[in-house]
């Protein structure tokens, strides 16, 4: 079978049920980002090798799937949401047992890998301010999907924080500049 269809080539796509829709649309504008958060996990699990985190970087992967398919009007139940939910939350505080307490902001980098941990994270919470004004607009936004966008967020800022911790990589805090005259 191959990978063409042909059918998106007047710029629809199709939802479950066989609506056509825009490819410009809203809708599928948040699906498509979180296709490209996806991406940006599956790039951060390559290159990972704690191979528990990786597995459940994989998880989430299958999570957001499941968000983008349910978007898009598919059948499927997004139940899991508020147990990931407590497993990012379990994560996040054995992470933090080992940072150090932060009392600034902090720029995003540090290694290769933790600078794509804030790509990842920047684009999660694009997606979810894109679902957040999504819920305002359509039926079906489950409000579990949103809860579970802000976590994932989290997790991804204290795993890149974790990570530059890990390589003995020191973070920047963003002091701030007085303010100059132009």
């Amino acid at each position: 079978m191959p990978i063409y269809t042909r059918t998106g080539d007047d710029g629809t796509t199709a939802l479950f049920g066989g609506k056509r829709i825009l490819k410009c649309e809203e809708l599928v504008d948040v699906y498509g980002s979180i296709d490209e958060l996806n991406s940006w996990i599956g790039l951060v699990a390559s290159y990972l090798d704690i191979p528990d985190v990786q597995q459940f970087l994989h998880d989430i992967q299958a999570d957001l799937f499941v968000i983008g398919s349910t978007l898009a009007g598919g059948s499927i139940d997004f139940d899991g949401a508020e147990k990931r939910v407590k497993e990012m939350e379990a994560r996040i505080d054995a992470m933090e047992t080992e940072l150090p307490k932060i009392h600034n902001f902090l720029l995003p980098g540090g290694t290769t890998l933790s600078g794509h941990i804030h790509v990842a994270r920047s684009i999660c919470r694009r997606v979810e301010r894109q679902t957040v004004a999504l819920a305002q607009r359509e039926k079906g936004v489950n409000k579990g999907m949103i809860k579970y966008l802000n976590r994932l967020s989290d997790l991804l800022f204290t795993l890149a924080r974790f990570i530059n911790n890990n390589a003995h990589v020191e973070e920047t805090a963003w002091i701030g500049k007085p303010r100059q005259k132009f």
